[in-house]
């Protein structure tokens, strides 16, 4: 079936040009997750338990978008993103998130700068942390599919309880 128009000259489309249609607005998505990254960090302005110093074992869902797969037919080989497991390695294993407006946190990394792996961001909470991170490993992706694909959103647990996504 062809494409017509009505009396009325509305557009009637067959069942295969809106299939088409569907087709071209498709995307596809895939997760990777990543487990067991240790990170301290302190809420400063928090007035319960989180106001002291501790950490979490920190995970990180990635989810992935694209609207073409590429010539394996994936959004991203998994295989191929040793360059985010590696970036979290380097960043924030064993890392310390001071939020940059802390004057206690960033003068205690001052006095014992020996006992820190300081990472500073915007805010240390969990949802501070997934805006952050949203920005960093959405850039990395767009370079290393070279825009091909992007990320979605990211989800930031605190040992495997609480979580927070950030999604653009």
């Amino acid at each position: 079936m062809q494409n017509r128009s009505s009396k009325r000259g509305e557009k009637i489309f067959s069942q295969e040009s809106r299939a088409a249609k569907q087709d071209s607005r498709a995307m596809h998505t895939c997760e990777k997750i990543y487990t067991d990254i240790p990170i301290g960090h302190v809420q400063h302005r928090h007035t319960g338990h989180c106001r002291f110093v501790h950490g979490h074992n920190w995970s990180l869902a990635l989810t992935l978008e694209c609207s073409e797969l590429d010539e394996l037919g994936f959004v991203m080989d998994f295989g191929e993103m040793k360059f985010i497991a590696n970036w979290i390695s380097e960043n924030l294993d064993h890392a310390f998130a001071f939020s940059k407006n802390d004057a206690e946190g960033l003068k205690m990394l001052a006095a014992f700068p020996h006992l820190f792996k300081p990472y500073i961001v915007e805010n240390s909470s969990a949802e501070g942390m997934a805006s952050h991170l949203f920005g960093v490993f959405d850039k990395l992706i767009r370079e290393k599919t070279s825009g091909r694909a992007w990320l979605k959103s990211i989800r930031v647990g605190e040992d495997g309880k609480n979580f927070a996504t950030f999604a653009k």
